[in-house]
């Protein structure tokens, strides 16, 4: 790492300037304003930016992410030091609005207390930190990018999504629903349309179950500030494209296990446009490998 930046005074009073310039510009196209030489965008044009299938379905092949805080803490919160001394700034917590509609997750008070107390040993407990399947809606928002796959061929539609963290991946069942034939990590996704948002049903998440003989049991966490669901979630997404580029995502939470209601997080998500952009390797399992197992490892000479 280099040493820490000094920033000049008249650095300092640059950025002050610029950043009223850009103010007072911002201020200037309040209320409804549109920019000089633009006009403004009616519902009706909007919808012929969504690319679409063949069919008439919006296309959203391509590679979205999701750009905020949410994986750090789904509630909005000022920002922290790192639990961590020795990585600073890089393992600090960001500040962020948050994403639950309403500001606060409805816990049971059982429930509260026990987010709290995951907070407090989020190094040992997050499954992030393991490279455990992260499970929905988490996959959505972790800092990392996803990528959909969808086609219709003889009529039938296919749909998948691939994410780049842990090889986490799910095909969503495009055609009548049908229940899981077994428990698993990223749920069982049941998908439908309704006009043009693409609604997934998502069920059937695993118990907690123990991955290491000292444990304690793998749970189901929804960002790292140690929110969590139990097996009884039951989560309905909805991605709906705000032109080619943009998708509004809600999801839908309810566990009566833990929550005394449904409750919501809704963001934006981003396609991203880079030349040549393409899902790579994040091998999360063999960087955790030593973390995990390294005890185990025959040692010479014993």
């Amino acid at each position: 790492m280099g040493t820490p930046f000094r920033y000049a005074l008249v650095g300092v009073a640059t950025a002050a300037v610029v950043g009223m310039i850009l103010l007072a510009a911002a201020v200037t196209q309040t209320a409804g304003q549109t920019p000089a030489g633009q006009t403004p965008l009616g519902p009706s044009q909007l919808q012929t930016q969504i690319r679409r299938l063949p069919s008439g379905k919006p296309d959203l092949n391509g590679i979205w992410q999701a750009l905020n805080t949410a994986n750090w803490d789904l509630e909005g919160q000022g920002g922290g030091p790192s639990p961590v001394l020795a990585l600073g700034a890089i393992g600090a917590t960001p500040p962020g609005l948050g994403v639950v509609e309403g500001g606060k997750i409805p816990y049971q008070p059982w429930a509260l207390a026990k987010k709290q107390e995951n907070y407090k040993n989020r190094l040992q407990l997050d499954p992030e930190l393991k490279c455990h399947l992260p499970g929905i809606p988490r996959a959505t928002y972790l800092p990392y990018p996803f990528q959909f796959f969808s086609s219709v061929s003889l009529g039938k539609e296919r749909m998948a999504i691939v994410y780049q963290y842990s090889y986490a991946r799910r095909e969503i069942n495009m055609g009548k629903p049908t229940e899981a034939p077994i428990d698993t990590w990223m749920g069982w996704a049941n998908g439908r349309w309704e006009g043009d948002s693409l609604v997934i049903d998502v069920t059937a998440f695993t118990t907690p179950i123990l991955l290491s003989p000292e444990g304690p049991p793998s749970e189901h966490w929804l960002d790292r500030a140690g929110n969590f669901h139990s097996d009884a979630l039951h989560v309905v997404e909805r991605f709906t494209p705000l032109g080619p580029n943009h998708l509004a995502y809600e999801a839908l939470i309810e566990d009566p296990k833990v929550f005394t209601r449904p409750w919501k997080v809704s963001m934006p998500l981003y396609r991203r446009l880079e030349k040549n952009m393409q899902l790579l390797e994040f091998k999360c399992p063999e960087y955790t490998e030593e973390l995990l197992w390294g005890q185990y490892r025959k040692q010479p000479g014993k």
